[in-house]
């Protein structure tokens, strides 16, 4: 499978083209929906979340609640085009005054970086596109993949390991998926832990009230994944290396963990490497998931635990200082309507660039144009791994 997404924060839309979904999945609008409805909740979002209300259109690939194996389209418009016609306008128009040029890159963003590959005199069209806002189109595509999985009984979670100094204690080992997704749903932080979510509010006010910005760690879990998603035979068949590729590359994300991370640098090797058993029920297994469900680059069958680290968002509202690139003067960076944390919210980013990682590797594995055909493949599979 693969997709492709296009769109800026103030343009007319967000569109993604998906391809390699097999035909006749039921495909749920609603819950595409619920999935972005999910982004735009959370402690520390900005004002941009009152005026988007996101829901998805699909224009291509799906027919009476189905797929038909075609490429499927998937539109999210932006409410706040009607404030931007002109300054987005894809032909020239007359903007009067009100270009809105950014001259003056933002420490932390793309801006600079983007001006100087592709020669822009006007920021604004670097930020347009590198803006988190693109998250919204992701998540849509993750919904996708996610209906995909929980056609196949693969199910995901995710929850807020923390936010700034603030941990959670909770493990999410104690819980099912489905209590994860509840509790986490009436955690405005998306927190386990109902004592450090009260902390995390709290360091996420003081932040604001310093116009300053603040970060944390997301963990997914994915249960129900067959063993042997994945390759060990080249590099970019690894499942652990597409897993982390996708987790950094949501917009701030600076480091990813697969199972306990880099706590194994510190740790011998018999406190790292999950044992081996076998009993007539459930076949080959581990008595520990230290290594977070991926061996090898492989799916071992255990619960697949994802870690991501999202740094501060760098847009502040005390600037730092920068260097207008027309008069190479210092000032302070512009400011753009931004969330000062948005942890909550990119852990559902998180979710959805993982479950399509796991759709895309449960479809090269049991490759299929239609999904009866998918699951038959998949029985057999399970059917042979029963009498290994």
């Amino acid at each position: 499978m693969r997709y492709l997404t296009a769109g800026e924060s103030h343009g007319p839309q967000l569109t993604a083209i998906i391809e390699g979904i097999p035909s006749q999945l039921p495909l749920s609008l609603e819950k595409i929906n619920e999935q972005l409805q999910r982004r735009q909740k959370g402690y520390g979002r900005g004002r941009r979340m009152q005026i988007e209300k996101d829901e998805v259109k699909v224009v291509a690939g799906v027919r009476h609640g189905y797929t038909t194996g075609a490429p499927i389209a998937l539109i999210v418009e932006n409410k706040d085009w009607v404030h931007w016609e002109k300054i987005m306008s894809a032909t020239p128009v007359d903007v009067g005054g009100d270009k809105r040029r950014v001259s003056r890159p933002r420490p932390g963003h793309a801006d600079l970086n983007g001006a100087l590959k592709y020669r822009h005199r006007d920021m604004r069209n670097v930020l347009e596109r590198s803006s988190a806002r693109e998250t919204a189109i992701r998540v849509a595509v993750g919904a996708v993949a996610r209906q995909l999985l929980e056609y196949f009984g693969i199910e995901l979670a995710g929850h807020v390991k923390q936010i700034g100094s603030v941990q959670s204690n909770v493990e999410a080992s104690q819980y099912s998926i489905q209590q994860i997704q509840e509790i986490t749903e009436a955690s405005p932080v998306r927190c386990l832990d109902k004592e450090a979510e009260k902390k995390m509010m709290e360091e996420i006010d003081r932040a604001k009230e310093e116009g300053d910005s603040i970060g944390g760690i997301v963990e997914v879990i994915v249960e129900g994944v067959p063993v042997g998603l994945g390759s060990h035979v080249q590099w970019d068949r690894k499942l652990d290396g597409r897993l982390a590729q996708a987790i950094v590359s949501i917009q701030a994300f600076k480091g990813v963990e697969i199972g306990i991370g880099f706590a194994a640098a510190e740790l011998w090797g018999s406190k790292v490497h999950d044992e081996i058993i076998w009993d007539k029920s459930r076949g080959f297994t581990r008595k520990t998931n230290r290594a977070g469900g991926i061996e090898g680059g492989m799916t071992s069958g255990m619960p697949i635990v994802v870690r991501g680290v999202m740094k501060p968002i760098p847009t502040l509202y005390k600037p730092l200082n920068s260097v207008d690139i027309d008069t190479k003067e210092p000032f302070t960076a512009s400011i753009e309507r931004s969330d000062n944390c948005a942890v909550p919210a990119a852990s559902v980013v998180a979710e959805a660039v993982v479950a399509w990682e796991i759709a895309n590797a449960l479809c090269e594995k049991f490759s299929s144009d239609h999904v009866d055909e998918m699951k038959g493949n998949i029985e057999v599979y399970k059917k042979y791994l029963e009498s290994f």
